[in-house]
């Protein structure tokens, strides 16, 4: 039997889950943080580091996961 907070847990997950999938297949990105790095990710499943340099403007990299 679950814990509360396991079962909360759980349900989380799912609608995240069901989030990313309804997003994707609305070709929306999506936007998260891996590792202490900003990342979109495109509904075709390319992956971008978001940084933004000295005067604040947006820099996306594409990420290079191995």
């Amino acid at each position: 039997m679950l814990t509360k907070g396991e079962e909360l847990q759980e349900i989380l997950d799912k609608a995240a889950e069901q989030a990313i999938r309804e997003a994707k297949q609305a070709g929306a990105s999506i936007y998260y943080i891996r590792n202490e790095k900003r990342i979109r990710e495109t509904a075709d499943g390319r992956k971008y580091e978001i940084q933004f340099d000295e005067s604040g403007c947006r820099i996306e990299r594409v990420l290079n996961e191995q």
